[in-house]
């Protein structure tokens, strides 16, 4: 494109067809959805208002309201026209950024060029300059004071480093605005378009979006140092795919091992979910594995058939048939749940009240479940709960064969997609989550913000308690249960929570990590497993990559600082 053309080209908002547009769909909506939005605000903030007296709070209430209704009106009347002129004004939009994003480009390419052009040569001329100076400095000192000579160069040597740096720092400079403007231009298009929607957003610009932004951003330095585990982690599962045949083992990726994998993730799901709200307050938490054998115990205990084997607490033995058996579900739940959020609450409340690390006061309740189980159980397993409600929540379900193969999906999968579901709800669409990020971010910020740090860390805590619970009652129909049972538990749920990308530094991170960590080490203990690897070298493998994301999650968070 020529010099001149360049300069013809205007920006969106200089183009009087666009503010056209722009000015009518305004107006169209003025009176109906910018009207209800600006009544919506009106009404969270008068609720909210303590200052207000309650009838006249009512009564505006009541007028916002009739406000609103009439606007719903004045929007239904307008919808049409306004859906049909958005799209006739986005389409114009579209067409002549073309041209502009061709113009901006244009012009920032020949700005590079140049700015390339300047560097090399002022480059040329430091080290000229400098070359020069060496041989001014030999030639005056030579036969002098072999120090005098040597300090001089070395002084001429660092400012010549620094001349060097200083010009590239003002080239990277350059070329940075030059991409920052040849960038902008494309977000003012898509700006522009979703001004003209409303504030409503294309699939198809976001996703391109996201690819201009990540070709922006992207070096190889950070790439690898945000991915470099996770690559790491799929060459080993590449690995492990090809060395599975060769060793006789089988085929590693068919569809019954796929399913076993999510079957012995799901209950671990829990585990990870709850610990991940307390990595996020930069805490942690040593009890889980005891919390799942204070759950697993209970549940067995009221689904054994017929007369219990364990005594606890020297009791007498209980027999719990005689109750119909959805009763002692529900009773199993309820209890694995109070009982872990009791245990969780209490170590929740000395963190928050006396500042207290929560590696201390879950270790605490650590080693009290783990006594109580133990005296209370004499360590003796609980013993097999009912085959028939086995079956039914902790079963498989036949879908056919294939290949031969029996398949069949195991039915622990659904709750923990449930689980995962409403942990995500939790974090990503309530007040309480946003607490959350704010408390792991920042604790004393979130204080002067009007957040109590309190409640949210008592909050978080009785919230993992309760998936804590959850997956001990879970955890029973997969094994006679024990006070041994659940034993490491804690480490792998942590572990998964890290390589999920939720930071130890607290408030970063997604719940989605977290579940595709639990993923991602069971699939390895599992390979591993499937390999005919020693089981005791498998911890060596996990240890190096809780390793490895720790130390990645402490240079992202030291290079953020």
């Amino acid at each position: 494109m020529a010099e001149n053309q360049i300069k013809d080209v205007i920006s969106l908002e200089e183009d009087r067809k666009v503010r056209e547009y722009t000015e009518k769909l305004r107006a169209l909506r003025a009176d109906g959805v910018t009207r209800i939005n600006d009544c919506r605000i009106e009404l969270a903030s008068l609720k909210k208002n303590k200052l207000v007296a309650d009838d006249e709070k009512a009564r505006r209430i009541q007028a916002l309201n009739a406000e609103i209704a009439k606007a719903r009106e004045v929007e239904s009347r307008n919808k049409g026209e306004i859906a049909s002129l958005a799209k006739e004004a986005v389409s114009y939009v579209n067409s002549i950024s073309k041209e502009i994003e061709a113009s901006v480009n244009a012009r920032q390419n020949k700005r590079m060029e140049g700015a390339k052009a300047f560097y090399e040569k002022e480059v040329g001329d430091i080290k000229a300059a400098y070359a020069a100076r060496e041989e001014e400095i030999k030639t005056r000192l030579s036969g002098g004071d072999p120090q005098a000579l040597k300090s001089e160069l070395e002084i001429c040597s660092y400012e010549l480093k620094s001349a060097l740096y200083d010009s590239k720092s003002r080239f990277k400079d350059q070329i940075d605005k030059c991409k920052a403007a040849k960038h902008q231009a494309f977000v003012d298009h898509i700006q522009k378009n979703r001004e003209l929607r409303n504030g409503k957003s294309a699939f198809g610009e976001d996703m391109k979006m996201k690819w201009k932004n990540f070709v922006r951003n992207f070096t190889p330095s950070s790439f690898f140092l945000a991915n470099g585990l996770y690559i790491a982690i799929i060459i080993f599962f590449i690995v492990c795919i090809i060395a599975a045949p060769l060793r006789g083992s089988g085929n590693l990726l068919s569809l019954p091992n796929i399913f076993t994998i999510l079957e012995q993730a799901s209950t671990r799901m829990f585990y990870a979910l709850g610990v991940a709200g307390l990595i996020l307050l930069a805490g942690t938490d040593l009890s889980i594995g005891r919390m799942v054998a204070l759950g697993s115990v209970t549940t067995g205990l009221i689904l054994h058939p017929g007369m219990n084997i364990v005594s606890l607490f020297g009791l007498p033995t209980w027999d719990f048939s005689p109750l119909p058996m959805g009763v002692r579900v529900l009773m199993a739940l309820l209890l694995a749940v109070v009982l872990c959020v009791f245990f969780s609450a209490v170590a929740g409340f000395f963190t928050a009240r006396f500042k207290m690390h929560p590696f201390i006061s879950t270790m605490a309740n650590q080693l009290i479940i783990y006594g109580m189980l133990f005296y209370g159980t004499s360590g003796t397993p609980v013993g097999s709960i009912d085959s028939g409600i086995r079956s039914m929540i902790g079963g498989r379900w036949v879908l056919g064969a294939l290949n031969g193969q029996l398949i069949t999906f195991p039915k622990l999968i659904i709750p923990a997609v449930i689980a995962i579901i409403v942990a995500w709800i939790i974090w990503n669409k309530t007040t309480f989550g946003k607490n959350m990020y704010a408390v792991g971010g920042n604790a004393e910020a979130a204080a002067v913000s009007g957040i109590s740090v309190f409640w949210v860390t008592v909050g978080v805590f009785i919230m993992a308690g309760v998936f804590y619970g959850c997956g001990s009652f879970l955890e029973a129909f997969r094994a006679n249960a024990s006070a041994g049972t659940g034993q490491g538990y804690e480490m792998d749920a942590i572990a998964a929570c890290v390589v999920g990308g939720i930071s130890f530094n607290g408030g970063i991170g997604k719940i989605g990590g977290a579940a595709l960590g639990v993923v991602i080490f069971t699939s390895l203990t599992y390979c591993l497993t499937f390999l005919g690897i020693d089981t005791n070298l498998q911890f060596v493998f996990k240890g190096f990559i809780i390793l490895a994301a720790v130390s990645l999650d402490s240079i992202k968070y030291l290079k953020k600082k």
